[in-house]
């Protein structure tokens, strides 16, 4: 009876859920999470070097690299991974700022 004990007390590694199609979800739910921040790391790695040619008030080096950007903006709409809305906005003030210069 102490052996059965022991064998229940150790958690199982067992997916959430008990449906079939939950866990399938789960699943995939990891695969683009992953997926997700990869993408959105490099947004963000993107844009701050659009603010660093800003900062520098380096206006060709700035435009090129907002080029780049909107690139990666639009296609991580694309995918989901941010709202078409979200990379409009971002595009537009980059711009703006650039303008300003």
């Amino acid at each position: 009876m102490a052996e059965a004990a022991q064998g229940t007390a150790k958690k199982r590694n067992v997916p959430k859920g008990r449906h079939l199609s939950q866990i399938k979800r789960q699943r995939q739910d990891v695969k683009r999470a992953v997926r997700n921040l990869a993408v959105s790391s490099f947004i963000k790695t993107s844009v701050k070097k659009v603010r660093q040619a800003i900062q520098k008030k380096d206006k060709k080096a700035a435009l090129e690299q907002l080029r780049n950007v909107t690139s990666v903006l639009y296609k991580a709409a694309s995918r989901g991974v941010i709202h078409s809305r979200n990379a409009s906005r971002r595009v537009a003030r980059l711009s703006q700022t650039i303008a300003s210069l």
